[in-house]
């Protein structure tokens, strides 16, 4: 069992595809690790030496901010904004798109789902 940056890889997976298993590496950045330690595209994580694993975990450790790291950095980034006062650091209190989307429809990924409104009972119209 590979283990990176404390995320278990799974074994029968691409390196490519198994290294994006890490929060904060993507296909580019898994794509350019692979390409700068000449892993072949083809390997397979089960067939990965020790020295091959050790050489990724270093190259990580050096090079990206990955896992627990990043994702205290994003949360501390929101915090900020949300001390500020910020128009961005409100829409995160008040748990809005953030980035401009409308909210008139369109927004139930952020908002949550759907609360039904007391009182609207629809009457049949009359002849």
């Amino acid at each position: 069992m590979a283990r990176i940056a404390g995320v278990n890889i799974p074994q029968n997976k691409l390196v490519r595809i198994g290294l994006t298993y890490i929060f904060g590496i993507g296909e580019k950045n898994s794509n350019d690790i692979c390409r700068s330690l000449e892993i072949p595209e083809t390997k397979r994580v089960n067939e990965l030496t020790d020295e091959e694993i050790l050489k990724i975990r270093e190259f990580i450790d050096q090079k990206f901010t990955v896992e627990g790291d990043l994702r205290r950095d994003t949360s501390l980034n929101i915090k900020r904004l949300i001390d500020l006062a910020s128009y961005r650091g409100s829409r995160h209190r008040k748990k809005l798109p953030v980035r401009g989307q409308r909210t008139r429809c369109n927004a139930r990924t952020r908002k949550g789902k759907a609360i039904a409104i007391a009182g609207k009972k629809l009457t049949p119209l009359k002849k």
